[in-house]
């Protein structure tokens, strides 16, 4: 869509950002805000100012437009008007708020409405922050930055997670026998954290700690880590050293905070022969529980060197040993356990 031509007889600014239509979306790094109201003239105002800062623009004139724009090339912050048709920006924004790929994208409500009720349901339906119409220019552009600001430092973490991904999922694949295991506890983990009632937060941490948790074994030398045979001692001990390592390279991000406990102690034991700390029964936090109940699942369902690949059945009474030797949350493993057999928990 084209911005229509301006009111104004003067010329169109000649900064270095610009429109975007549906035509044309731009490579370059500007930041990119989104302007959705369903009054053309508003659009037309609020663009020019944008634009006059250095922003690339787009804009939508209504709920529906704003949602496939955003699904299509996600800007780096919406302005969104309260009172529009077909969907008023109210839904809009808790749309976008409770989808994981846009909820971190910041929005600010612009409302011609001063009533208290009416901003506290743009912070109930998750705004970042709200302007009143008519807007000041000052401080419409001062809030912007500071929402920008933020959206690079929260890019830049993502970023980071995202490298992080890539090295856990590199070490995976340097062992033929494991592949697709990050993908598949990650999974197991899920079934049986959705079924103890985890709560969201923990149930994301879960994900990203099935991908995470080996991550540490980046430091331990190929020969050891691809031997088809028993280990020695010394070698097992540099083995046991791979989740204090993967928690020391986590740790610089907090918001991988509730992932790092999974990684430091998903290879405790119920009875306090793991390690590396040598913790016990409900010290052992239970997400580390979680996925070391289901990464010994899969490791006994998959082919090693060492070892054949056991089928379900055989994984289940495997597992009833190690329970019975207290290596295992009794409880948690009888859970995972009855989730394999109705089927409520595949790979």
């Amino acid at each position: 869509m084209v911005i229509p031509p301006a009111p104004s007889p003067e010329p169109p600014p000649t900064s270095r950002a610009q429109y975007l239509t549906d035509s044309h979306l731009s490579d370059e790094r500007h930041p990119h805000v989104l302007v959705v109201d369903d009054d053309a003239l508003i659009r037309q105002l609020l663009g020019d100012e944008l634009v006059e800062e250095g922003y690339t623009v787009s804009i939508a004139k209504d709920g529906e437009a704003a949602l496939e724009k955003v699904a299509t090339d996600p800007p780096d912050l919406i302005l969104l008007d309260v009172m529009m048709p077909k969907l008023d920006g109210f839904e809009v924004c808790r749309r976008l708020k409770s989808d994981e790929r846009t909820i971190l994208i910041p929005v600010v409500m612009l409302t011609a409405l001063m009533a208290i009720e009416e901003r506290i349901k743009s912070i109930e339906a998750g705004a970042d922050d709200f302007l009143s119409k008519p807007h000041n220019r000052q401080e419409l552009l001062t809030r912007v930055r500071s929402l920008l600001r933020l959206k690079r430092h929260t890019d830049e973490l993502e970023h980071a997670e995202t490298v992080l991904f890539s090295l856990a999922l590199s070490v995976e694949a340097k062992d033929p026998f494991t592949n697709d295991h990050c993908d598949r506890i990650a999974r197991y983990s899920l079934a049986l954290g959705e079924n103890l009632g985890l709560p969201r937060e923990h149930l994301k941490a879960l994900q990203r700690g099935a991908i995470l948790h080996d991550l540490g074994k980046i430091g331990v030398p190929d020969a050891i880590l691809l031997k088809p045979g028993p280990l020695t001692d010394a070698e097992r001990a540099v083995i046991r050293q791979h989740p204090v390592i993967g928690e020391r390279i986590c740790s610089p991000l907090k918001s991988l905070r509730l992932v790092l406990p999974i990684i430091r102690h998903h290879h405790e034991r119920w009875n306090g022969t793991g390690y590396p700390d040598g913790l016990a029964g409900g010290a052992i936090p239970l997400t580390a529980r979680i996925l070391q109940c289901v990464d010994v699942f899969d490791a006994l369902t998959i082919e090693r060197p060492y070892k054949p690949a056991y089928t379900q059945e055989q994984a289940v009474a495997i597992m009833r040993e190690e329970v019975a030797k207290g290596w295992q949350d009794p409880n948690l493993a009888e859970t995972f356990m009855a989730l394999l057999k109705n089927g409520d928990a595949s790979a």
